[in-house]
């Protein structure tokens, strides 16, 4: 059995285990749940990856191998049917039948806005894979993770998982980000396990044409998950102490795990400062079991990936008290 130094144990798995693999593009199934996916096979459980976006939007190795500059919607979804293969060849290596897949085809770049627009039923079409598969164990982004696709994947997965009313077992994968978990527990892998995850990393080839080396130190570093338990801290608290500076572009999210949703700008959100910190003043946050707050900058950027990302608290306020503001 896996243990950490902390003396958190992976779950063991037997042939009634059933393992579902959230992957919000192509790529992550393997490098951060190719061991675990085998792991599961080899005890005789059952497994099924759920991709929530083709990862159409990839493109400058797009560019790279098709010779154009223009990326127009017909050279996404040729791009799309390209990493659909690609993603079928890797599960073959990891000996994960193709037939255990279920897509989404949501928006590449787009898992956030499912998040921020709940008429768009993402919730809802989660939901109805979690009832169909039933699976005792979920392998989903962390939290923390920066890629907005990720944080955001993990916030609908738990919110599904509350409309869906079991409880199955969380473990959290982080790929983009350096955050430490110290409840994360490490793959006691085989030769053959490790053999076999790096045959389906080389299976994405269009994602090795400009990132080999990046790939391939990911797909070659121990896997890790984190088994998902309740933040200890119930008092509401913001995590970050934003500058003026940043304060006067920063945008604050707030999602409970029943479905409300809040977005405001950081001086128009209901925060209470309470001399050293933030605490959340929203009624719909303190009325649920759990809020996922996210800071972002209100400014484009070609950057992507997350600065602050998602946070998990517990415990906000009822009561807007006034504001002390140390700008």
């Amino acid at each position: 059995m896996a243990l950490n130094a902390n003396g958190a144990t992976r779950p063991i798995f037997s042939p009634r285990t059933r393992l579902l693999v959230v992957a919000p593009h192509p790529d992550d199934e393997t490098l951060a749940n190719g061991v675990l996916l085998q792991q599961v096979l080899a005890a005789g459980g059952t497994v099924g990856v759920l991709l929530l976006t083709a990862g159409e939007n990839n493109p400058w190795p797009q560019r790279w191998l098709e010779r154009r500059w223009r990326i127009d919607p017909a050279a996404q979804a040729r791009w799309a049917q390209r990493r659909r293969h690609e993603l079928d060849a890797a599960l073959r290596e990891l000996a994960v039948p193709t037939d255990t897949l279920e897509c989404l085809a949501w928006p590449d770049l787009g898992v956030l806005d499912r998040v921020l627009r709940p008429e768009l039923g993402a919730v809802a079409q989660l939901r109805a894979v979690l009832a169909r598969f039933a699976p005792d164990v979920i392998a989903l982004p962390a939290l923390a993770d920066r890629h907005p696709d990720h944080g955001a994947a993990h916030v609908l997965t738990r919110m599904a998982i509350a409309a869906w009313g079991d409880t199955p077992t969380l473990l959290e994968y982080l790929i983009h980000g350096v955050d430490a978990d110290a409840r994360a527990v490490a793959a006691d892998a085989t030769p053959a396990q490790r053999a076999a995850k790096q045959r389906a990393v080389a299976a994405h080839h269009s994602q090795l044409v400009l990132s080999r080396r990046r790939l391939r130190r990911w797909g070659e570093r121990t896997e890790q998950h984190a088994v998902h338990a309740v933040p200890p801290r119930v008092d509401g608290l913001l995590p970050w102490h934003p500058s003026a500076v940043v304060r006067a572009k920063a945008c604050l999210t707030a999602v409970t795990v029943r479905g409300d949703v809040g977005r405001w700008r950081w001086r128009e959100a209901p925060l209470v400062w309470t001399g050293t910190d933030w605490r959340l003043a929203w009624p719909h946050a303190a009325a649920a079991d759990t809020c996922f707050v996210r800071l972002s900058l209100d400014w484009p950027s070609p950057w992507i990936f997350d600065r602050w990302g998602w946070r998990e608290i517990r415990g906000a306020s009822t009561q807007l008290a006034s504001r002390m503001w140390s700008d």
